[in-house]
């Protein structure tokens, strides 16, 4: 009986071991659901059909976004579209500075752990991946790269809702 629950933990490690770097990650975000949407401090997933602005990004090995600082308005559907200009895998994770640095903590406790979430882009070296995000709350906010390393060497930028 140990043997077989053994068995059965490592299947379920080695499945979430090889999710974060595998290059159909990126995609893993099921299509939007008005009914699923879940709210955070910051806003919600919007609908792709909805969107009113395109804000382009990208990410280097430099471990900088450009442009590092967007501004948005409330209630705006904004879509991101990030470009990993680099030779590494990089993400965009939009939050509270709260959370992406407890996020942040747990990525390198994990760092092969699973995303794909609405507020993620996880992007191998020389694609593309977007995020569709309504902001409701007015206030700053926090876009960042949470694979490990990236985040503590700067890999941060900012969203000022108005």
């Amino acid at each position: 009986m140990n043997k077989l629950i053994t068995l059965a933990l490592l299947a379920l490690g080695s499945t979430c071991a090889a999710a974060h770097g595998d290059a159909a990650h990126a995609n893993a975000r099921k299509p939007y659901d008005a009914a699923r949407v879940e709210e955070h401090a910051f806003g919600h997933e919007g609908n792709p059909k909805k969107v009113t602005r395109v804000v382009r990004l990208e990410m280097s090995d430099a471990f900088r976004f450009t442009p590092a600082e967007v501004t948005v308005k409330r209630g705006e559907t904004v879509r991101f579209t990030v470009r990993n200009a680099g030779q590494q895998l990089h993400e965009m994770v939009l939050g509270t500075t709260e959370d992406l640095k407890e996020h942040a903590e747990l990525m390198k406790k994990f760092p092969e752990m699973e995303h794909a979430d609405a507020n993620m882009a996880h992007v191998v070296p020389g694609a593309r991946g977007d995020i569709v995000w309504q902001f409701t709350q007015r206030g700053e906010y926090q876009f960042a790269c949470l694979i490990p390393g990236h985040y503590e060497a700067g890999m941060v930028g900012k969203v000022v809702v108005q």
